[in-house]
């Protein structure tokens, strides 16, 4: 491909040796080459006739790197797809190969700093899709300072969608926090018996979020929270709270925990205790693979968890042919980068249609083009999305996608619809 995507492999590995001189250079903007302040007729940095680049950082490495890889490796799958096929089609009457850099910041907020920097220098048009609540907060301030599109981005956390007024450059992407914890308070509710619950959530706007939607639903009904702790993404084990929330012996437990090991770590110290209530986990901490199994999930009654996409992975979508088309291009660009599934592999491959969608919308070479075009998607069906799931960006208070269907863990590699 192009020297800019060769060059963010290795640019994701040495990252952490530039930050000292990326710190010092900053980020500097000419009003020349047609960025914010300059003419409104002239293009943005980062777009040609022929070409425009965007960029992502995202964990490649650490406790987080499953989720973060697949971040990357889903949206790469559907840019160098559509590169193969002949371009993207813009709304200005141009077909352009898009050059995709990625770097890896270890989920931490400083390094995904210096990288959104070092992307800028670099002449990026817009900031992609990135994963994270604490480094897509830290990048959010400089992304308007600079008037750079920080869209799509993999994080449930109400602050990148809920007053999209006060932050016009950027747009969240997948459910809210509080959607999901809504659907599970709904779930409860319904049942219309005495439920005790207890509740682990990180210690963010994550974990609130996930608490205030649950609380939202359970409102009124004979569901009641009896024990609550929260946890700090640094911690290296749950144990102490596990065996806090186990003494209360509710009948369910609402793990909203986002880090794979610490995940997997709260399922097996609750058996260990000899509590198996029902389990409620988010849906970037669900998978069978790399959460449920390790974690021996199914010897709880029952675990469940929101799902907005198909499973390229599962017989009941093999015939699909999206799900075809995905797992196509994985092979071919995508398995390069994430070894493992998540769910986040099929989320950003559907971004990357929203992406497509979006610039075909662009009437002009110009990031403020580009934002009203991604603000202005209504009703679409992307690529991946469960039957009834559609993207719309015109809110101004919500994610791109804004509802979930529940669904259970059957107790091997896969999930079952919710009954009711």
């Amino acid at each position: 491909m192009t020297k800019t995507r060769n060059a963010a492999r290795a640019s994701g590995v040495i990252a952490t040796v530039s930050i000292a001189a990326l710190l010092v250079s900053g980020c500097t903007r000419d009003s020349s080459s047609g960025g914010p302040g300059a003419d409104d007729s002239a293009s943005s940095p980062g777009i040609t006739d022929d070409s425009i680049s965007i960029g992502i950082s995202s964990p490649l490495s650490g406790p987080t790197a499953g989720p973060g890889s697949c971040t990357i490796a889903g949206l790469d799958s559907y840019i160098e797809a559509k590169n193969a096929a002949g371009g993207f089609e813009f709304g200005d009457g141009k077909t352009r190969q898009v050059d995709f850099t990625y770097l890896d910041d270890v989920y931490d907020p400083a390094k995904a700093v210096s990288n959104f920097r070092q992307l800028i220098n670099d002449g990026i048009f817009a900031y992609v899709g990135a994963l994270g609540t604490p480094t897509n907060a830290a990048v959010m301030p400089i992304a308007e300072e600079e008037e750079v599109p920080q869209v799509l981005l993999t994080t449930g956390a109400r602050t990148f969608s809920s007053d999209q007024d006060a932050h016009p450059w950027t747009t969240g992407f997948v459910p809210t926090y509080a959607t999901e914890g809504r659907a599970f308070g709904e779930l409860l509710a319904k049942e219309g018996k005495p439920v005790t619950v207890a509740t682990l959530a990180q210690n963010d706007d994550f974990g609130q979020s996930y608490l205030d939607g649950f609380n939202e639903a359970i409102e009124g009904s004979q569901v009641e929270v009896v024990a609550d702790a929260t946890y700090e993404p640094t911690d290296t084990t749950l144990d102490a709270q596990v065996t806090e929330l186990a003494s209360s012996k509710a009948d369910v437990l609402l793990s909203a925990v986002s880090v794979t090991p610490l995940q997997v770590g709260v399922l097996t110290k609750a058996q260990s205790l000899g509590w198996l209530p029902r389990i409620f986990l988010p849906s970037n901490t669900s998978t069978p693979g790399t959460i449920l199994q390790p974690g021996g999930a199914a010897a709880y009654p029952a675990v469940y968890t929101p799902s907005f996409s198909k499973n390229p992975n599962s017989p009941a979508f093999a015939n699909d042919e999206d799900v075809k088309a995905y797992n196509d291009a994985f092979q071919k660009y995508g398995s390069k980068i994430a070894t493992t599934y998540t769910p986040h592999c099929a989320w950003s491959y559907a971004e990357g249609a929203v992406l497509d969608e979006a610039f075909q919308g662009m009437e002009e070479p110009t990031r403020e083009s580009f934002m009203d075009s991604m603000k202005s998607i209504s009703g679409f069906q992307a690529p991946l999305l469960l039957d009834g799931i559609t993207v719309d960006t015109t809110t101004k208070d919500d994610a791109a996608i804004s509802t979930v269907q529940l669904v259970q863990y059957d107790g091997q590699a896969g999930f079952k619809p919710v009954a009711g």
